[in-house]
């Protein structure tokens, strides 16, 4: 029932992947661009913990974690430019 659960899973942050990929292309303006680089680093890590999961191994686990506090650093940091841009302008 795992299995199937974690299968059901994975296609949709598969299909939620993607959507976030083009919204980063596409997107309209740097804010969009931003929020979507936010989502596309959180999409990934869920990836890592479900391969965690299926692995059972704690590898991907202090990965994905890696991977969010330096996603967290980089909106902030992403986030306090675009302000900082649009003061100047």
């Amino acid at each position: 029932m795992l299995n199937i659960a974690m299968a059901v899973a994975t296609v949709f942050l598969s299909v939620a992947l993607f959507a976030t990929v083009w919204r980063l292309v596409r997107g309209p303006g740097s804010c969009h661009r931003l929020l979507a680089v936010d989502t596309l680093y959180l999409n990934i890590t869920r990836l890592l913990l479900f391969l965690s999961v299926e692995t059972r191994s704690t590898l991907y686990f202090e990965v994905a974690l890696l991977i969010v506090v330096l996603g967290f650093v980089a909106t902030v940091a992403g986030a306090r430019l675009l302000e900082r841009r649009d003061s100047i302008e």
